[in-house]
């Protein structure tokens, strides 16, 4: 194939993902005005951003924080102890969250 057909080409295919992403964001900003997902920038009122609270601290401020791992074994441990889980079923569930 010669320069400039490779060129032509080249323009060609880079033309057609122009029109295609063209078309894609018309038909998804289509879509979101039609369900009412687009945010309106122009509001004359901001409504005030409520912070989001604290962490919740630590029981001693020295101690070292529990893996999450460790309550989820401990909440299964009182189900078995409950019998609403089965020794089979805890010690399954007990090595799929250690990864053994």
């Amino acid at each position: 194939m010669g320069f400039m057909a490779e060129r032509a080409a080249t323009r060609m295919g880079a033309r057609q993902r122009y029109r295609t992403a063209a078309r894609m964001q018309r038909r998804r900003s289509w879509m979101e005005s039609k369900m009412g997902m687009r945010q309106d920038f122009d509001r004359k009122e901001e409504e005030p951003v409520e912070a989001a609270p604290p962490p919740p601290a630590a029981a001693s401020a020295g101690a070292p924080e529990e893996p999450g791992y460790v309550a989820e074994l401990e909440r299964l441990a009182k189900l078995r102890d409950q019998g609403i889980v089965s020794e089979e079923e805890f010690q399954a569930k007990k090595k799929q969250i250690l990864g053994i």
